[in-house]
């Protein structure tokens, strides 16, 4: 198999546009569009991979309810190896609902006239060790580990000596984190030393090292244990810091200009983008630029996944 996914699994519902103050509680708004996708940054990460070429397995603790089945019908419509998923009685389905206001996440109304997201966690936080199966991260060319900050079960030696042990057979292993809550990016700070490339975005980055500006906290993630550290800067592109903490490599990526439509799900694709040229065996740069091409093709539509149909179409924005 290419790539093991594992990690936050979400349903997402996406409303756009919504505006600010639609009206009392007996209001009804008419919007232009109402999407459903697999969402997290281990499912929205996983479909991404699948659109671009890869074969994916997708390993994550979902609910055994109506949210969860159609979370797996659209993961496996999408191509996306579903057996790792394990069900949980107890618990639902992970789901967001997410008003989106005009010109996007990024682009729509004035700080302090946006709309809340609203956030179910469901089965993500029963997520442990025992659901990755033996063997199975050794046997990926490449591991992605998306949103160990809200699965803190993950959080444990057992689960560590596991990446350690496929990293030592060849295994790459790529990981982003979800939330911008400090204390939950503390705890995935541990993952750091068992990582080999990084993908916080910047404030993110900043929440875990204290250090606003960009390339000093790649520097301070560095010296955590990964070598390469990526910082996602919304509209201002990417950094790219690769080698040793004291003197690293660094470069700055800039977005691709197009029109943004909503930035939900960017930096998932961003990540499938990177972790696709990595399997076709280009150099940490290039696979961020490959990177930066599906975060641009994603901001142009509604929602995780959306515009991604080939990697063919990605990389012609690059062109």
């Amino acid at each position: 198999m290419a790539v093991v996914t594992v990690g936050a699994h979400i349903l997402d519902v996406h409303a756009r546009p919504v505006p600010h103050g639609p009206g009392g509680p007996d209001a009804v708004v008419v919007v232009d569009e109402i999407r459903v996708t697999a969402a997290g940054a281990a499912a929205g990460t996983a479909v991404a991979l699948a659109r671009l070429g890869n074969d994916v397995v997708s390993v994550g603790a979902i609910g055994d309810d109506d949210l969860g089945d159609l979370l797996v019908t659209l993961m496996s419509r999408n191509g996306v190896d579903v057996r790792g998923l394990v069900r949980r009685t107890a618990a639902q389905t992970a789901a967001s609902i997410l008003p989106i206001p005009p010109g996007g996440q990024e682009g729509g109304p004035p700080e302090g006239h946006g709309h809340p997201i609203l956030h179910a966690p469901g089965a993500n936080l029963t997520l442990t060790a025992g659901a990755v199966g033996p063997g199975l991260l050794g046997a990926a060319r490449l591991v992605h580990l998306g949103g160990p900050d809200i699965t803190a079960g993950l959080n444990d030696p057992v689960f560590f000596a596991m990446l350690d042990a496929a990293r030592e057979t060849g295994t790459i292993v790529t990981m982003d984190v979800l939330s911008a809550m400090p204390d939950l990016l503390t705890g995935a700070a541990a993952f750091l030393p068992h990582v080999d490339h990084f993908l916080p975005d910047d404030a993110q980055a900043a929440a875990m090292t204290g250090e606003d500006d960009p390339e000093k906290a790649a520097r301070a993630l560095l010296a955590q244990g990964p070598r390469t550290v990526i910082v996602t800067l919304g509209g201002d592109g990417s950094l790219v810091a690769t080698g040793p903490a004291d003197a690293p490599a660094v470069h700055r990526l800039p977005a691709l200009p197009v029109e943004v439509a909503d930035t939900t799900g960017c930096g998932d694709a961003y990540c499938a983008g990177f972790i696709t040229g990595l399997a076709h065996g280009r150099d940490v740069l290039e696979s961020a630029r490959w990177g930066t091409a599906a975060a641009a093709t994603v901001a142009q539509g509604l929602g995780s996944g959306a515009g991604l149909t080939s990697l063919d179409d990605v990389l012609r924005l690059l062109a």
